[in-house]
């Protein structure tokens, strides 16, 4: 793990500071990093991560099963996320379990009736092209053959074909690793920050990439668009995720159980670890898990195997995923401040964040590159809307650094 840097005593210039270390953070400083950027990363806590969302989560990219529950911008996101994590994976200097097995949908006979929401949702929303190449009805004996250790267990199945999955601690690790090969400062331990607090901590900025999540929310409340008009806010949604060792159940991919009260996923990853979670929660509470959301998860995933049951728990994790109201990522371009917000991964985070930091980072590229329009410069990526300019009170205390990016 990398040292923690402490905040230097002299002023130094960088051309992008980033703060926030989760998911958008790291993915944000590795690419503009390799992209010839002087960049410093600032962290209100540790290098591990453990503060952020993208911690504790299963970390599936699942777009067409994501579609029976999201809309179709968050499929569109997340297919072309998945593209890019297939490249970036293999560019990382340190190997990251990454899977493309596809994603095995199963329900309990008594719950059959949702397997038509499930459906009907999806087709209606996924691209009909992504369904009719990737969506497989099975048989009993279909669910054995591609999961022997479900064999007998469920008559009938959906395979969603191309599907896939990565370890999302391995992922943050090699990310934050390779970033610091190829220059990034970082200053951990930093506390509550925003763009105004970085002369404090010796940083000079030719523009500020805020990726803080929830510790943003201040920010996104108070911002104002062209005519004035207020722009949608944040709030968090609580999510509870389990991380058990299961040496008996042998799941080769991520599997989604269907259920009225409990839908489930279990994503299995390296050395028999399982990750078991559920739907969020409308709650801001971060506080432990309850007793019987445990059992409910628990006894979902023991219902999908009984070879759960001798599973050993390691972690009973809780975390609140910052979503705007329309449950859809933002950028939001302050070309006087010279600060660029991304907010809003809601429980997509690990499925749609490089399609949207990719954004991010063209935003403050061409900002670096003196473009008066940066906030339009991503429209070729497909994102229209996602990308806006807000008016904020100029702060002088971002100027002075930057130059332009080859």
């Amino acid at each position: 793990m990398p040292p923690a840097y402490k905040p230097m005593t002299a002023v130094q210039s960088f051309d992008v500071a980033i703060l926030g270390a989760g998911l958008a953070g790291r993915l944000s400083a590795w690419l503009l990093v390799r992209a010839g950027a002087r960049v410093a990363l600032v962290e209100r806590g540790g290098p591990d991560g453990s503060g952020s969302a993208a911690h504790v989560a299963a970390a599936m990219l699942a777009p067409l099963a994501e579609s029976a529950i999201a809309e179709r911008r968050i499929v569109d996101l997340g297919i072309a996320s998945v593209d890019l994590w297939r490249t970036w994976i293999q560019e990382l200097p340190e190997p990251v379990f990454f899977q493309e097995d596809g994603t095995l949908v199963v329900w309990h006979t008594r719950d059959r009736s949702e397997v038509s929401l499930f459906t009907g949702r999806m087709r209606a929303v996924a691209p009909p092209e992504l369904v009719q190449a990737r969506l497989r009805a099975l048989d009993g004996n279909g669910v054995g053959q591609i999961e022997p250790a479900l064999a007998g267990r469920f008559p009938q199945g959906l395979l969603l074909q191309g599907e896939g999955q990565l370890d999302n601690r391995g992922a943050m690790r090699a990310l934050l690793s390779c970033a610091i090969e190829e220059g990034l400062h970082c200053v951990w331990e930093a506390g509550e920050i925003d763009a105004d607090a970085l002369p404090a901590l010796g940083i000079k900025a030719g523009v500020v990439l805020d990726c803080r999540g929830l510790g943003a929310r201040a920010a996104w409340t108070d911002a104002a668009g062209p005519q004035g008009q207020a722009l949608p806010g944040l709030r968090g949604l609580r999510g509870e995720v389990a991380r058990v060792h299961a040496p008996d159940v042998k799941l080769h991919r991520p599997v989604r159980l269907l259920h009225p009260r409990y839908p489930i996923y279990i994503a299995p990853k390296p050395n028999d670890l399982y990750v078991i979670g559920a739907t969020e929660i409308e709650s801001e509470d971060d506080s432990p898990m309850s007793v019987r959301s445990a059992l409910e998860l628990l006894s979902a995933a023991h219902s999908l195997h009984p070879a759960f049951g001798e599973a050993r728990v390691l972690e009973l994790n809780v975390q609140r995923r910052p979503t705007r109201p329309d449950h859809l990522p933002a950028i939001r371009v302050d070309q006087q401040s010279r600060v660029v917000r991304v907010n809003g991964l809601y429980r997509h985070g690990w499925l749609i964040a490089p399609a949207v930091t990719e954004a991010a980072c063209h935003v403050v590229r061409a900002m670096l590159d003196g473009d008066p329009a940066a906030h339009a410069v991503p429209a070729a990526l497909r994102w229209p809307g996602m990308i806006a300019p807000v008016h904020e009170p100029a702060s002088n205390v971002l100027t002075g650094a930057g130059g332009t990016l080859h």
